[in-house]
C-alpha cells in the first residue's frame, strides 16, 4: 500500500470530521444528548447501549468508561452494553437476530432509562426493534447515526447524525469522538451533583 493511499484515509477522515464540526446543529445535538442522559442518570435511571459490529465496540466502550473511569476517578455511573455472547446467541437462536437487543431491553429496561442506539445506517433491524421496545417501556432513546439517519431517526428523542454517505468507517470515527464528548459531559454533570 502506498503512502498516498494511507494519507488519503487520514485526509478523508479529517474532511468528514470538519464537515460535522462546521454545522453548529451537530454540536447542539451532541450537547442535548449528553444533557438528556445526565438528567436521566440524576433521576436514578441507567443507560443501556447497543450496536452491531464496530458500533457494538463503540457501545461497549461507552458503557465501560461510565462504569469504570474516563479521565478522572469518580463513583461508577450506571451503564451497560448489550454484548453478552450467551444472551446474543441464545436469543438469536431462539427468537432470531432481530430480537437480540430488544429482549435485553425488555428484561432490564425500566421507565426513565435511556437506550443509546448506535447504527451507522440507522436501519439495522435489531437496533430499530430495540428502540421500539424502549419507547413502549417508557424509556428514552438517544441515537447515534450516519447517512440520512434512516428509520432510527424517527424513534429517537435526541439524534446525533454524521451525515456522511460513504463507508461506515468514516462515520464510526466521528461516533467515537461524540462518545468521548458525552462521557466527559456526563462525568462533569454527575460530579457537580455530588459536590452540592
Amino acid at each position: 500500500m502506498s503512502t498516498e493511499r494511507i494519507k488519503a484515509h487520514f485526509t478523508e477522515a479529517s474532511e468528514v470530521l470538519q464537515r460535522f464540526l462546521n454545522d453548529p446543529a451537530n454540536l447542539v445535538a451532541v450537547e442535548q444528548a449528553a444533557a438528556y442522559m445526565s438528567y436521566c442518570l440524576k433521576q436514578g435511571a441507567k443507560i443501556i447501549s447497543c450496536g452491531n459490529g464496530g458500533s457494538m465496540c463503540d457501545a461497549m466502550h461507552f458503557a465501560e468508561e461510565l462504569t469504570g473511569r474516563y479521565r478522572d476517578d469518580r463513583p461508577p455511573i450506571a451503564a451497560m452494553c448489550i454484548s453478552d455472547p450467551s444472551h446474543l446467541t441464545c436469543v438469536g437462536n431462539d427468537h432470531g437476530f432481530e430480537q437480540v437487543f430488544a429482549r435485553f431491553v425488555e428484561a432490564h429496561g425500566r421507565q426513565g432509562d435511556v437506550l443509546v442506539a448506535i447504527s451507522t445506517s440507522g436501519n439495522s433491524p435489531n437496533i430499530l426493534r430495540a428502540a421500539e421496545v424502549a419507547r413502549e417501556r417508557g424509556m428514552h432513546v438517544v441515537g447515534l447515526t450516519g447517512k440520512s439517519g434512516g428509520q432510527l431517526a424517527a424513534l429517537c428523542d435526541v439524534e446525533v447524525r454524521v451525515p456522511h454517505q460513504g463507508y461506515a468507517d468514516r462515520v464510526q470515527e466521528v461516533h467515537i469522538k461524540v462518545i468521548h464528548a458525552w462521557i466527559d459531559h456526563i462525568e462533569h454533570a454527575m460530579r457537580a451533583r455530588s459536590e452540592r
